[in-house]
């Protein structure tokens, strides 16, 4: 494993270490590499700005490629090293990309999509039915970017397919709270998965108080997009349907003008929505064209009346609605007539707390001919994870209601839109609570069999959040025999996979 560490001069540099014992499935315990570091910053790079290596992944030649994420000036680049035993070291001519203006690039991930197969592909494999995909982590703004290309073997480098639309100035992973994200390839089940960190939204003050901050996202699959062949789809891992409880259907639900439609559904603080809106397609072609651009977050939010939006779902609601996260749907139509859809998450409602982010979150999100407008809506007490026309766009919300908590939290159907009706269908199952069974050092002593029956899934209640915690502070304590890059621990950056169970 390669991984960052800081001397005792503030330099960045990447170190190896090596499991102590490579019969132990969870690789409990690591011994580092006498020789370390493996690598320093090269000639023109500031010393601060030499992080995060990839995933390795291997040439035709048989030799192992990595890219580290840096700067120079206000370029993003990544840099690229070969290398036969992670120990020695090439540094190729040039860089695996770099984008103007983007700044420090960290969190650098490079992986490969199939154009034609709907799985994951090994990081390894190139050829003429795979794209590429370079995402970043902006230091500038905290968020995450993709964009994808065609990769060049010879000389380690990587071209955009749409320059305009190219690595930190187009498309984000997630238009909420999402950062410092990883993939790692399951050769079990053929998938690519993707995990990010959630930070909060809420003080310094109230983290010290709960004593905890931030946790990880719902692990999220990957595949390229042939219907738009610009972005990919993002969708919670399968393993997520096997918390669900009771479900409840509303079929061809008629949301009017102006109205708002309770779902009867029980407590709404944990649950699994999916939602398809039909819209009359009458009052599209009707609808006055307006040459005003439309955002997020200066349109007004949800309760700004629109032609064509906005609607969607309330959640997190209660029965007032003096608390309430909107998540929705706007339909701009410029003066030539034509169409664009925008994503949005509303937070300025979400809760009476003074010293919490209210800020609204979303963008364009393609929509094809003849599709209905989709979402999917994971909600779990303080977070949600919204997913769009099949996971195109992905918003992910830190919430902290005052009022919809537990059973006062219900779920509404609202259309604030004032010249278009439309008609909702909708599933919800209730969730259950993960089982995170803590880890003791006598689990090494057990059996594969004696493993499987504990069936850890991944955490969906508060509570569960804490023992994961918990968990990955005793992780943590094993490998702090390492040198960590900064004095805050990235937990963010480690995932783990047992028996392809969460």
């Amino acid at each position: 494993m390669l991984y960052i560490g800081s001397t005792t001069e503030a330099v960045q540099v990447q170190n190896l270490t090596f499991p102590a014992n490579y019969s132990d499935p969870f690789l409990i315990d690591w011994v580092k590499y006498h020789g370390n570091p493996v690598l320093v910053p090269p000639p023109g790079i500031y010393k601060k700005d030499f992080r995060d290596p990839t995933t390795a992944w291997l040439t035709s030649e048989g030799k192992w490629r990595i890219s580290i994420g840096s700067k120079r000036d206000k370029t993003g680049i990544s840099l690229v090293y070969d290398t036969k035993d992670f120990i020695n070291y090439e540094m190729l001519e040039g860089e695996l990309h770099a984008v103007s203006g983007t700044g420090m690039w960290e969190c650098v991930d490079f992986f490969p999509v199939s154009k034609t197969e709907g799985k994951g592909l090994d990081t390894s494999i190139n050829g003429p039915e795979v794209k590429h995909v370079v995402k970043v982590s902006l230091d500038d703004d905290r968020h995450d970017y993709y964009a994808l290309g065609t990769y060049y073997e010879k000389n380690g480098s990587w071209i955009p397919d749409l320059p305009e639309i190219d690595v930190g100035i187009g498309i984000r992973y997630d238009y909420g709270i999402f950062y410092a994200s990883k993939t790692f390839y399951d050769q079990n089940k053929n998938r690519r998965v993707l995990w990010g960190w959630i930070g909060e939204g809420d003080s310094e003050a109230a983290d010290m108080e709960k004593g905890w901050a931030s946790l990880q996202s719902i692990p999220r699959t990957i595949l390229f997009d042939n219907k738009t062949g610009t972005n990919l789809l993002q969708w919670p891992v399968e393993e997520i349907e096997s918390l669900r409880l009771n479900g409840t259907e509303f079929e061809k639900v008629a949301v009017k003008a102006g109205s708002v439609v309770p779902l009867d559904v029980g407590p709404g603080s944990q649950l699994d929505i999916i939602v398809e809106f039909e819209i009359d397609k009458e009052a599209l072609k009707k609808a006055t064209g307006s040459n005003i651009t439309f955002s997020c977050q200066t349109g007004g939010g949800a309760a700004k009346s629109g032609a064509l939006g906005p609607f969607g779902i309330l959640v997190l609601a209660d029965e007032s609605l003096s608390g309430q996260t909107p998540l929705y749907f706007y339909i701009a139509k410029d003066s030539d007539g034509d169409l664009k859809t925008f994503f949005c998450t509303d937070l300025s409602r979400s809760s009476k707390a003074p010293d919490v982010d209210k800020q609204i979150f979303g963008s364009y999100v393609p929509v094809l001919k003849e599709e209905n407008l989709s979402l999917r809506v994971l909600v779990d007490h303080s977070i949600v994870e919204s997913f769009a026309q099949g996971g195109r766009s992905v918003i992910t919300s830190r919430i902290y209601p005052t009022e919809a908590i537990n059973g006062a939290s219900k779920v509404f159907l609202f259309n604030n839109a004032t010249e278009t009706c439309v008609t909702a269908s909708v599933k919800i199952w209730q969730m259950d609570s993960a089982f995170i069974r803590p880890y003791s050092d006598d689990d090494n002593d057990k059996d594969d069999d004696d493993r499987k029956s504990s069936a850890p899934c991944f955490l969906l209640c508060p509570i569960n959040y804490i023992v994961s915690c918990v968990t990955c502070l005793y992780f943590i304590y094993h490998v702090s025999k390492f040198s960590w890059w900064e004095s805050g621990l990235d937990f963010h950056r480690y995932g783990f996979l047992d028996d392809n169970k969460f």
